[in-house]
């Protein structure tokens, strides 16, 4: 199972989701992210990543860890994850679109849920209202439809 970052911009009442254009998720919002590599820190990772998709600098000290997910795929194992979810509040520069995301903000009351992954009304709510989680999702097919999960809300540190 491999390790993965999923970071979210968040000011005032709005959160930063990008439009993946291609891979896995293309077509679908999401946070900014993605795989760990060998020798790097998690949470490196996540500042790499927001740096290479939506050209932000970000200091591992301003990620706050809210969750970790496991993701299982039934007909794919070798697409299993664990997802180190990351709220930031503190950066440098302005989200400009990549080769691999376009961003833009959202209201965090008004979330384009029908247009992103099929897990994330099952736990980003609960994130967004304060709450840390972490869960299991176990996907049919190619990642579209879940055959069942749990979310489970951790205590704040």
């Amino acid at each position: 199972m491999r390790n993965v970052t999923l970071c979210f911009l968040v000011r005032e009442n709005e959160i930063c989701l990008a439009m993946k254009k291609r891979r896995f998720g293309a077509g679908k919002w999401n946070g900014v992210g993605g795989k760990v590599e060998e020798g790097e820190f998690i949470k490196e990772a996540a500042v790499r990543e927001l740096r290479e998709e939506i050209g932000v600098d970000a200091s591992v000290d301003d990620l706050d860890n809210v969750g970790n997910l496991h993701f299982y795929f039934n007909e794919h194992p070798d697409w299993n994850q664990y997802m180190h979810i990351f709220f930031i509040k503190r950066w440098t520069g302005e989200p400009k679109e990549s080769e691999e995301m376009a961003p833009r903000w959202h209201k965090q009351n008004a979330l384009p849920y029908n247009d992103m992954g099929v897990d994330d009304i099952h736990w980003l709510p609960q994130v967004l209202a304060g709450k840390r989680v972490e869960g299991e999702f176990y996907f049919d097919g190619d990642g579209e439809k879940l055959d069942k999960f749990q979310v489970r809300e951790l205590a704040t540190s």
